[in-house]
């Protein structure tokens, strides 16, 4: 137990002695889609080994030293062995599924056997189940190695009302590749820093409202947030289980379909996952990117008031409209008016019935047994309180948890005003298919003095397929002053596959890759300096 917790604090060493003498790999096959790495592994032009090495050498120079965005909180020590097994598997007609000996990264909430699960938490440090998730084991069946866990907002930042994006007393500080300054959101922070950096072939995140969407958006990827049940949740630290549910990140949609046709699947201790109405696995990855004859509904209302974004989203309608679609515009959609509070209250109390189950069920030595007892090791820890408070968990065991009316009460209207009187309401009045527009907003600075911080003129609706629990997908649509800033599609529950092809649709007709550049405090050093001197007379 002593030497798998000492790696996490030596993840550098881990990896630089696992890159000294392993092959060298060309960066093309590196930043390839998954489809291509596993063509080439089957001629023979690539090996499963060379593909971690050249990853785990990126990891040492991008994320460990140079810009050191801090994205990868433990390297799996296995994951060498692992990939010459592919090679040798391969070698002898034994692959053993569509992402056969590709490198796939896990936010270190979802639980691993050959790794610690800690939420970024101190008191998860000892947190060694021993234990696939259902998901990880869906992705071993098909092939895929475990090269690491990620950081995330610690929690999956679900501790504190002033916490930090990307922070967590195990990882510290993830930052945005595209400008170190900025932030790289959350709760997945990680897993949408390192796809972007081009850290791993593929990513797997979580959400219970907005933790794929904006990393995934504000990092410049594809993140695709699936209707609550498509795939199984069991041994992911959770915080609601009318909201949770992980999702791919990666480089493309083809990928993310992919991987996410891998992930789905029934489980019989989720009950989310036993819907008669879940699609085929199969239909995921069968997308497209046809969408003749689609009707969009374009969500105006949230897009904001940045005249880039703007631009940017007029012109994606004009791409969606040229393959055939046809657009209708969406002017506005009211919520009640205590939705807000009342949302608030479902997370509060879901979160600590779904964690003290969680913290009581896990086969670790833990310090700590439920929330209260998670509280009070927090006070003890300076580091744990060193940048923020625990608001959120003091107000959740303020709570009844599930079993209070109140909780009841609010989950009817907040079901209700994001499904019957929300997307299902804009899908069946407007007549449209899915829903689009803008994800977020540019990353905002990190600042450790006040936390996250959106500015004003809030972009997006992903809330709505959030608390509804229905699917959605951003891809990337542009930058703004070097920022990522991506394009949502959201849909009726189940409809995955069709979310999916319209992201696909869009992604081939948008054509843009948000390719990070590392700088270094842009737009508050290198941009200033241009604006800081008075103007001064032309000579005459």
């Amino acid at each position: 137990m002593k030497q798998r917790l000492l790696s996490i604090l030596l993840v550098c060493f881990v990896v630089s002695c696992a890159t000294q003498t392993q092959p060298v790999v060309d960066n093309k096959w590196l930043d390839a889609p998954v489809a291509q790495q596993v063509a080439a592994m089957k001629r023979g032009e690539l090996t499963a080994e060379a593909l971690v090495a050249g990853y785990l050498a990126r990891i040492e120079s991008i994320d460990k030293s140079g810009p050191t965005i801090n994205s990868i909180l433990l390297v799996n020590p296995n994951a060498m062995a692992e990939a010459k097994a592919k090679d040798a598997a391969l070698a002898s007609g034994e692959a053993t599924g569509p992402l056969h000996g590709i490198p796939v990264l896990l936010k270190d909430n979802i639980e691993t056997r050959d790794m610690p699960t800690t939420a970024g938490s101190l008191a998860l440090l000892n947190n060694d189940t021993r234990r696939d998730s259902p998901l990880v084991a869906s992705l071993r069946a098909a092939g895929a190695i475990i090269l690491g866990k990620t950081n995330l907002s610690e929690w999956a930042n679900f501790r504190s009302e002033g916490s930090i994006s990307g922070w967590s007393a195990v990882g510290g500080l993830t930052r945005n590749p595209h400008v170190l300054s900025r932030t790289a959101c959350g709760s997945s922070s990680g897993s949408g820093a390192a796809v972007a950096a081009g850290l791993a072939s593929l990513a797997v995140g979580t959400e219970t409202n907005g933790s794929i969407i904006c990393p995934s958006s504000m990092n410049g990827i594809v993140g695709f947030k699936p209707t609550v049940g498509l795939i199984p949740r069991t041994h992911i630290v959770p915080i609601s289980v009318t909201q949770d549910t992980a999702g791919p990140m990666a480089r493309s949609v083809a990928d993310a379909a992919l991987m996410a046709s891998v992930m789905a699947g029934q489980d019989e201790q989720d009950d989310a996952t036993k819907a008669e109405a879940r699609p085929e696995a199969s239909a995921l990855a069968a997308v497209n990117g046809n969408i003749q004859g689609l009707k969009i509904g374009v969500m105006r209302y949230r897009q904001g008031n940045n005249p880039a974004i703007i631009e940017a989203v007029d012109e994606a309608v004009e791409k969606l409209t040229a393959l055939g679609a046809q657009v209708v515009e969406i002017d506005n959609l009211e919520q009640p008016e205590d939705f807000w509070a009342k949302s608030y209250l479902v997370l509060l109390a879901e979160f600590k019935t779904t964690l003290n189950d969680y913290l009581l069920s896990s086969p670790a030595d833990l310090p700590v047994a439920n929330l209260d007892e998670l509280i009070g090791f927090n006070r003890t820890s300076k580091r744990e309180m060193q940048l923020f408070d625990q608001s959120i968990f003091e107000k959740s065991a303020a709570t009844e948890g599930m079993a209070g009316e109140d909780y009841q009460q609010a989950l009817a209207l907040v079901r209700s005003a994001t499904r019957e009187q929300g997307i299902d309401k804009l899908l069946n009045e407007y007549d449209v298919d899915v829903l689009v527009g803008p994800s977020n907003n540019p990353a905002f600075l990190i600042d450790a003095v006040y936390g996250d911080n959106a500015p004003e003129g809030y972009v997006g609706v992903g809330y709505l397929a959030a608390i509804a629990g229905y699917p959605h997908i951003t891809v990337p649509l542009t930058t703004v002053k070097e920022l990522p800033v991506g394009l949502s599609v959201i849909g009726g529950q189940w409809q995955d596959a069709q979310v999916l092809n319209t992201g696909l649709a869009f992604e081939r007709a948008n054509q843009f890759i948000a390719t990070p550049a590392f700088l270094p405090n842009r737009l508050q050093a290198e941009s200033v300096n241009g604006i800081q001197s008075p103007y001064q007379k032309p000579a005459q």
